[in-house]
């Protein structure tokens, strides 16, 4: 472990789905000298790929964390999923990253979720490098793919190398830095190179990618500018110093080009994230608040002297105890050490501390200001919640996931799975904070709900092969919304009176549709306080705000959850004796649903953002079938023989498409979706929905 913080690395690998995110991850391992044998992804050896689902699908399921060097530098690196039902593994791990390898498809460019996990990344200001892979896949094509950076991400892609070739002709990379070509051998597996003059055939194309570098480089340095003016010769390292600022500033994107699978062009990434990624020190310091309050005013440094602050922002459960990844943004944890929850108040015994190597875990005394450990020990603590000194309690802003827009019914199949399978969900729902279960009194039906299909399927796998529960499940249902079109003023008025002291609230409110941006119902509530003159004392405005939001989780068409509303308490009364907070609570909650049928409530069904690639003989057939899916084809484009439509569609027309589509293409077409917005159901689907419900 380096003795400073300078030369750690804390980074991800995030992608769109089968654009080489785990391939470059195992061959980053091996380089490194952490594994010594190279492990595939289409064989189920991956390293970082470790769980039993994830090398039966070729997928990555669950973020997997990897401690390794190169050269003076150590690496922490996670390599995050690219499918969107695990969004929130990519969501959690940037929150704790200080930069991110974006890797993207040669042939293919930025694709659908390679824009999610951008706006992901650009939400917690994560720099990216950028690593267009696959450059020997056919149709490969460098100069569309560093424009769909442009265009799609609205980036600021800087190439500091160019390939030599594409599809079957590609052999290595020009460095348009230090100006070598630089060519890989098979038979070392990518491990040893040769570096040559520049072909001549490539000395334009080079000429003309340089001088776009060192133009956009001439912003961050003003030395760099003056030379670049006068046609000065330019040094490496003020070259090197000059992209390391742009990257710091978050305002370029290094980009970097290569086949992970043909092992070309990942060393030269490698030094990239070391001589350009920012360290924990080199981040901006981030702010926390004291419990109990909102207001983000104590600064947490980068500083192993100072009191203790880390972030719990993953937990795997484990047959020798659960086990915690933490994110150490200040002080020094040691094992067998007594911490806070700053979250819930409760004081915690950590006993050991692991540095992770994917399922594999090494024993350490000690973690630092700006390492990313994992522990056992703890009991009771959740995804994002803050572990600190006893004597200093502080906490860190949450991690905020998105809302799930799939439920099922799941059930044991005998009676003696019950109480293990509500065992089982409850570690599952400790996991994966997306993962959603609650109990239906009048159907007597538990209720699971994730992020799509895929992502309850592969619970259920956990459930049954995991954890041996038999267990019988339903068919997907959509999570509905309801939200109001109309405004409304309405009173709630609360009064019991049962011989001693009664119980007295009167609250008036306004009740109104809340759009956000984009004119869509906003996915948030609002409650705002318009009380003048106090008839309603100020220790009973929380209360009524409880009750509100109490009221908004069940709507008054079908009981599903309230989006999209804002409630303005504009009067009320009280009781000098009779008046509680109980009752104010429950004047709130009368008041906001005697509100909700006043203002026109309607259905809401979640729109998905669906992108589907086809031969092009197959266009005819696939569009009709999405206008039959009450569908949107808003963008296509041709791309070689294939054709891309980007699409809107509702979830509930969804379900069973990859059999639909395989029918329609002859195996050949594929699909990605992720959740968009929320949109109202026609009147007539709407009637079917609500007498089902």
């Amino acid at each position: 472990m380096p003795k400073s913080v300078e030369r750690i690395r804390n980074i991800g690998v995030m992608a769109h789905i089968d654009a080489g995110k785990t391939t470059v991850s195992e061959r980053i391992l091996f380089y490194t000298g952490k594994t010594y044998k190279m492990g595939e992804v289409h064989n189920g050896t991956a390293v970082m790929d470790y769980l039993e689902e994830e090398q039966q699908r070729g997928i990555t399921i669950t973020s997997a964390a990897t401690t390794c060097p190169w050269k003076d530098w150590i690496f922490n690196l996670i390599d995050t999923p690219g499918h969107v039902d695990f969004t929130a593994e990519v969501e959690r791990s940037l929150r704790v990253l200080d930069a991110a390898i974006a890797v993207f498809d040669g042939s293919e460019g930025v694709q659908a979720q390679s824009e999610t996990v951008w706006r992901q990344g650009l939400k917690y200001k994560v720099p990216c490098i950028c690593f267009i892979n696959k450059m020997d896949k056919t149709g490969a094509d460098f100069e569309m793919s560093v424009q769909s950076i442009k265009d799609k991400l609205v980036a600021h892609p800087v190439c500091l190398q160019i390939p030599i070739g594409a599809d079957t002709t590609f052999q290595g990379v020009i460095d348009l830095i230090r100006l070598k070509a630089i060519y890989y051998k098979d038979e070392k597996l990518g491990a040893s190179f040769e570096e040559k003059e520049i072909p001549e055939e490539f000395k334009d194309a080079v000429a003309h990618w340089r001088h776009d570098m060192l133009e956009a480089l001439a912003e961050f340095d003003e030395h760099l500018m003056e030379k670049y003016i006068h046609d000065e010769h330019i040094e490496e390292d003020m070259i090197h110093n000059a992209v390391r600022k742009g990257m710091l500033a978050n305002k370029l994107n290094p980009v970097l080009f290569g086949s992970a699978l043909q092992y070309i062009g990942v060393q030269p990434l490698l030094d990239a994230v070391g001589m350009y990624c920012p360290s924990p020190a080199d981040k901006p310091e981030v702010f926390g608040h004291s419990p109990g309050q909102k207001e983000m005013n104590i600064p947490i440094m980068c500083d192993s002297h100072k009191p203790l602050a880390a972030l719990a922002f993953k937990i795997v459960n484990d047959k020798h105890g659960d086990l915690y990844f933490l994110r150490i943004y200040q002080g020094t944890l040691k094992g067998s050490t007594r911490v806070l929850n700053a979250n819930n108040g409760k004081k915690e015994n950590i006993t050991r501390l692991f540095r992770m190597h994917a399922g594999t875990r090494e024993i350490v005394e000690a973690g630092k200001a700006g390492d990313i450990v994992a522990c056992i020990g703890l009991k009771d603590v959740g995804t994002g919640d803050t572990i600190c000194d006893t004597k200093h309690p502080v906490m860190l802003e949450n991690i905020v996931f998105p809302e799930t827009v799939i439920s099922m019914s799941i059930e044991p199949a005998s009676g003696s799975d019950r109480d293990k399978l509500g065992e089982g969900l409850a570690a599952l729902r400790k996991e994966d904070p997306t993962f959603k279960c609650k109990y239906d009194p009048e159907t007597g039906q538990t209720i699971i709900s994730g992020m799509g299909e895929l992502h309850l399927e592969v619970l259920q796998h956990r459930l049954t092969r995991d954890m041996k529960i038999d267990v019988r499940v339903g068919r997907p249902k959509v999570a509905y919304r309801e939200a109001i079109t109309g405004t409304a003023e309405a009173e709630g008025k609360f009064v019991r009176q049962t011989g001693g002291r009664g119980q007295y609230g009167h609250a008036v409110i306004t009740i109104e549709p809340l759009y956000d941006e984009s004119g869509h119902f906003s996915k948030e509530n609002v409650f705002e306080n318009k009380i003048v003159g106090g008839s309603v004392p100020r220790e009973y405005i929380s209360p009524i705000e409880n009750g509100v939001m109490q009221a908004f989780t069940s709507g008054e068409l079908a009981g599903y959850p309230v989006v999209g509303a804002k409630v303005c308490l504009i009067d009320g009364s009280f009781h000098t004796v009779d008046s509680s907070e109980m009752a104010f609570e429950q004047a709130g909650v009368l008041a906001c649903r005697e509100g909700m049928r006043r203002a026109k409530p309607i259905l809401l069904e979640p729109i998905m953002k669906v992108e589907i690639i086809i031969p092009e003989s197959d266009y005819g057939v696939v569009q009709g079938n999405i206008i039959s899916k009450r569908g949107m084809i808003y963008d296509t484009r041709a791309h070689g023989k294939m054709r891309v439509l980007d699409v809107k569609v509702p979830l509930s027309e969804m379900f069973g498409y990859s059999s639909d589509l395989r029918g329609m293409t002859s195996g050949r077409g594929s699909f990605v979706m992720e959740p968009s917005t929320y949109e109202k159901v026609p009147e007539q689907i709407a009637e079917k929905i609500l007498a089902a419900s």
